[in-house]
């Protein structure tokens, strides 16, 4: 259950009710007075802006609404009060990157109201955190049935220009595409986290929070470092189609001074509500092992033949590895009905959620899997099918439930739902959420892939574990892979919206067994670093089992937990390297993962994180003479006593990494 670890800080800081005027000036800063947001009417247009210390980071910029008929409010405004309060909390996640998280910002909200005939109110909520701003538009109920918005009227006026990490919007495979580095002058229509590197030296991401009920947003170029904000929308045009009242997700702006500091920024998470689910003692966080690997290299198939994966008798098979490895969760992908060859494919492919195929038996497989100490993990392939799912839905969760299954995947394979709607729209909004919910009657946790982006929603809903939406391990099995730049551009570009199911850990790096003749663009040892660098509540061991019986990296990840007391990073480049510590909830011992990309690279490490005490390091790193292309799967292990007062260099060949577990001793 959601804890209260201490009392709530509200405090009206100035109240200061207005007389009607249509040029006003308000400011609000954060807690520690460096991110300062202005708010301006001028001549009844609405403006804002921000500013870090005495850096300018978005100049004037636009706010309103277009509503349909081209009704437009976002001019002829007159300020009828304005208030200013402050907000202070410690709240405890169910599971996370850090155990306790401070929610403490100082609030501006603004009361607008038309001085035409319409009379039309509009509120802006203004929230200035230490490690950034966020801001939301509440329209209230005045007189209505409903409302459609043609557009949002929001701008981000980018006082500087700098690097840019990006991924287009608006194109087949979703969120699946590998960032882009480049000017920021030079992008089109992108997704959000939009992250920049700016040239006054601050680092930047733009995104949103507590996404629901609404179109989630793009970031569309106007002119040089000028940007709309851009609702993904309706098949017909419409952008969100609302009842007599609305409020939008908040507009989040992360802001550090380092790299490092917009991964320990936690304001999408604050900006959401809290936990929702009075019992959470059926959630658990988990690693697992996958028929899945071996789909993805052409072992097994998803399809029933010769070669199905999700057989009763391979199944079985791997719940004996499980117990050999001691992983206690195993994802089984393709045991329903409705899988085809061309099951991938942008049609309204027919699924069943209750039928199993000829060659595998659900309960004989769940009854052996409980027998040895394994939980089964369940899949729902929609093909973005929705139409066809929600009919099925209920039974099929029932079904798990039934089982004794407490986890699901559940994918949405196609450029759009139903072929029709994209999935980042207010249609998709919905679903996603919808979903989410009723496995939460179910008592069922969720990992989405094909999903919406991430807002935060796993702090209201925790059974929200991971979800994929960026380029995964899989692009390794049947492309050209992943680039090695890839997974050091992924922790402050895409996981800044929240955890990832990028199933980490194929250690046979070359895939040696010959079942597709492709490779993994890293070495082993950055394969583990994956564990500590990416984070999530539930890890894969992506690998086939086979490559993990009997070799001594392995322990690694049966250490490694998912869950974690505190987060730090160390040092990081955005898509150069990163090195990234996090505490064990349930020890004293800390982990770290250390990682680079085409380049080879020493890295001192300052140990002041480790507290008091001995640690005993245990150290798995490429072995001497490795890198990507010498012998990329050879992992050296290695163990050296340390204490606080230490410092370590990390040797990081090209696509190599180093995990450590420094164990109390």
């Amino acid at each position: 259950m959601f804890k209260q670890l201490s009392i709530v800080l509200v405090v009206a800081l100035s109240i200061s009710c207005v007389k009607q005027e249509k040029d006003a000036m308000y400011q609000v800063a954060s807690p520690n007075a460096k991110n300062n947001i202005k708010f301006e009417l001028q001549n009844g247009v609405p403006t804002y802006s921000v500013s870090h210390g005495d850096k300018s980071v978005l100049n004037t910029s636009d706010l309103g609404f277009i509503f349909k008929n081209n009704d437009s409010l976002s001019s002829n405004f007159e300020v009828l009060h304005a208030e200013e309060t402050a907000f202070d909390e410690t709240w405890e996640q169910v599971w996370g990157e850090k155990h306790h998280i401070r929610n403490h910002y100082n609030q501006l909200s603004v009361t607008l109201q038309e001085t035409s005939k319409n009379k039309r109110q509009l509120e802006i909520q203004f929230r200035a955190f230490n490690d950034g701003i966020a801001f939301r538009y509440v329209y209230p109920e005045q007189g209505k049935d409903s409302v459609v918005i043609m557009d949002e009227l929001t701008s981000f006026n980018i006082a500087n220009d700098g690097d840019a990490w990006w991924i287009p919007a608006y194109k087949t495979n979703r969120y699946e595409h590998l960032f882009t580095k480049s000017a920021l002058s030079t992008l089109d229509t992108v997704h959000t986290p939009l992250t920049i590197k700016s040239n006054n030296g601050l680092y930047l991401s733009f995104h949103e929070a507590d996404l629901k009920d609404f179109a989630s947003y793009t970031i569309a170029h106007k002119s040089g470092t000028h940007f709309d904000l851009d609702l993904m929308p309706w098949s017909n045009g419409d952008k969100v189609r609302t009842n007599s009242s609305f409020n939008t997700p908040w507009r989040t702006l992360q802001i550090g001074e380092k790299p490092g500091d917009l991964i320990e920024s936690y304001i999408v998470l604050n900006l959401n509500e809290p936990n929702k689910l009075e019992d959470t003692s059926w959630i658990e966080n988990y690693k697992y092992l996958g028929v899945w690997w071996g789909m993805h290299i052409s072992k097994y198939s998803f399809w029933e033949g010769p070669n199905h994966g999700a057989s009763t008798k391979i199944s079985k098979e791997y719940i004996d590895d499980c117990k050999k490895l001691g992983i206690h969760h195993l994802l089984i992908e393709g045991w329903n009905k409705g899988w085809t060859p061309a099951w991938y494919e942008n049609k309204m492919h027919v699924f069943s959620f209750t039928e199993a195929t000829d060659d595998f038996n659900l309960k004989e497989v769940t009854d052996y899997a409980r027998d040895n100490d394994v939980k089964i993990i369940g899949y729902h392939e929609t093909g973005s099918n929705i139409i066809n799912y929600r009919k099925q839905i209920d039974a099929g969760m029932k079904l798990y439930q039934d089982m004794g299954i407490n986890d699901v995947k559940i994918g949405q394979v196609g450029d759009k739902l139903n072929m029709k709607e994209w999935h980042g729209s207010q249609f998709g909004v919905q679903y996603y959420r919808e979903v989410l919910e009723k496995a939460a009657k179910y008592k069922l946790t969720v990992n989405f892939h094909e999903p919406i982006k991430a807002t935060g929603e796993r702090r209201t809903y925790p059974n929200m574990m991971a979800r994929e939406g960026a380029r995964g391990q899989e692009y390794n099995a049947w492309s050209d892979g992943n680039p090695p730049s890839h997974t050091v551009t992924l922790p402050f570009t895409r996981m800044l919206a929240g955890p990832m199911d990028f199933t980490p850990g194929v250690i046979d790096v070359l895939e040696t067994k010959g079942f597709n003749n492709r490779r993994v663009h890293t070495t082993a040892a950055k394969q583990l670093a994956l564990y500590v660098t990416m984070y999530s509540p539930i890890q894969m061991l992506a690998d086939l089992p086979e490559n993990y019986i009997g070799k001594p990296e392995f322990q690694f990840l049966a250490d490694v937990p998912t869950d974690w007391e505190d987060t730090k990073v160390l040092n990081a480049e955005i898509g150069e390297y990163i090195t990234t510590v996090r505490k064990d909830l349930k020890s004293d011992d800390w982990y770290l993962g250390s990682m680079t990309n085409e380049n080879t690279r020493d890295l001192e490490i300052d140990l002041s994180f480790l507290g008091e005490g001995t640690f005993e390091a245990q150290i798995y790193a490429d072995a001497e003479g490795t890198d990507l292309e010498n012998n990329p799967a050879s992992v050296g292990i290695s163990t050296k006593k340390v204490t606080a007062t230490d410092k370590m260099t990390l040797k990081l060949p090209s696509g190599g990494g180093t995990a450590i577990r420094f164990k109390k001793i």
